[in-house]
C-alpha cells in the first residue's frame, strides 16, 4: 500500500471504524492533491491529542516506510496469502504491507515527556522524519522543551531521532534519557558485535559509538518507576530488553507499547504471528497476549508506534484475537 503521504488511499468503511471510529469509508489525500473543499486526514495534519486523566497526550506522525511487497518472510511460518487476506481484513490494501511511525509525547503538570524519538528521517525511507521538520512544532511542543525522553528498545527506527545523522551528536542534549538496562546490556555487550548478520553491524556499531559516552543517559529496571506515574514494564520478545511504560492519573492508565505489536491488521489481529524483527518469536506472542489481556481487564489506553493515526485506542477480544478501537479525537 503507498504510504499515506505519497498519494491518495482509500480505506473501505471497515477499515474507517477500524481507525477513526467512522461508518463510512474515507479517502486520505496528500496537500499535493487535496482539492480546497476537502478536509486533512489525521496523517496530514500530523498530530493528535487527548486526555488520560489529567495527562495531555499527543500522538505525532513521523511519515511511513517505503511500502514494502508482501514477503512470507516478514512473518515467518505465514504464507503471502494468509498475510495479504490478513490485510484485507483490516482493510487495507492487500498489494503492499504499509509501516507507520507515530511517536508518543505526555504532558504532565507542565513538563514533557516523549517516549522514543522518531526516525530522525534516518530509517524507514525517504517519507519520514516528518515528526522533527514540521509535525512537532504543528502540535505546539518544540523540541526544546522536552527535558525527558524514555525509550522502549533500540531498532533504529525508535532511537534515530536522539543521533545526529552527520555527526552522531546528540539531538537532544538537554534532555535526561531512559533506557531499559536489558536492552543496553544486549546492544552494549563487547562481543555483539561479532553475532549479529551484517545489515546490523552498522546499528551495533552506532549504539556502542554514542550511548556509552552520554553522561544524560540513566538505564531503568523493569518493573519500577522511571519518573514519577511512569512505570517501566517489561514486554521483552521483539528485543531482549523491550520495555513499555505504564503511565497513571488518577484511576485513569495509559500504556506506551513501542512495538508489542506491528500495525494491528498483522499482529494485533493475530497474537500468535511474530514478525521476522522478533528476536524470542515464542516470547514476543506470549507477551501481546498477556499485555492485551492485562489491557482489557484494566481499561489501559494504549499507543502503538506503528498503528498509524491516531496510533492510540483501547482493545477488545475478536476471535482469537484482538480488535483495535482508536481513540476519539
Amino acid at each position: 500500500m503507498p504510504s499515506p503521504s505519497r498519494r491518495n488511499f482509500v480505506l473501505s468503511a471497515a477499515a474507517a471504524g477500524t481507525l477513526f471510529g467512522l461508518d463510512k469509508q474515507v479517502a486520505f489525500i496528500t496537500d499535493a492533491h487535496a482539492q480546497k473543499a476537502a478536509a486533512p486526514s489525521l496523517f496530514d495534519k500530523g498530530f493528535v491529542k487527548f486526555k488520560v486523566g489529567d495527562i495531555e497526550v499527543t500522538q505525532i506522525y513521523d511519515g511511513a516506510a517505503t511500502p514494502a511487497p508482501i514477503d512470507p518472510a516478514f512473518i515467518p511460518g505465514r504464507t503471502a496469502e494468509e498475510i495479504k487476506a490478513a490485510l484485507i481484513k483490516g482493510g487495507l490494501a492487500g498489494d503492499m504491507r504499509p509501516n507507520w511511525f507515530t511517536v508518543t509525547v505526555i504532558k504532565s503538570k507542565g513538563k514533557y515527556v516523549m517516549f522514543d524519538s522518531s526516525t530522525g528521517g534516518q530509517a524507514g525511507g525517504p517519507d519520514t522524519g516528518k515528526m522533527m521538520a514540521k509535525n512537532m512544532y504543528a502540535a505546539g511542543i518544540e523540541p526544546s522543551k522536552i527535558k525527558t525522553i524514555i525509550v522502549t528498545h533500540f531498532h533504529p527506527d525508535h532511537i534515530s531521532g536522539m543521533i545526529s545523522k552527520e555527526t552522531n551528536s546528540q539531538v537532544f542534549p538537554d534532555a535526561e534519557i531512559f533506557v531499559p538496562a536489558t536492552e543496553y546490556k544486549h546492544w552494549t555487550a563487547a562481543d555483539l558485535l561479532g553475532k549479529v548478520p551484517d545489515a546490523q553491524k552498522g546499528l551495533v556499531q552506532r549504539i556502542q559509538s554514542t550511548f556509552p559516552k552520554w553522561k544524560n543517559l540513566r538505564q531503568i529496571e523493569a518493573d519500577k518507576d522511571v519518573i514519577p506515574g511512569v512505570r517501566a514494564v517489561a514486554t521483552y520478545g521483539h528485543t531482549p530488553g523491550h520495555t513499555s511504560y505504564l503511565v497513571t492519573s488518577g484511576r485513569k492508565q495509559l500504556m506506551v507499547l513501542g512495538d508489542v505489536t506491528n500495525i494491528p491488521a498483522i499482529n494485533l489481529a493475530n497474537p500468535t504471528w511474530s514478525i521476522g524483527f522478533d528476536a524470542d518469536k515464542a516470547m514476543a506472542a506470549e507477551t501481546r497476549k498477556k499485555v492485551f489481556d492485562r489491557a482489557i481487564a484494566d481499561k489501559i489506553v494504549m499507543t502503538g508506534y506503528h498503528w498509524g493515526m491516531p496510533g492510540a485506542g483501547t482493545v477488545k477480544k475478536d476471535g482469537n484475537g484482538y480488535a483495535y478501537i482508536p481513540v476519539k479525537v
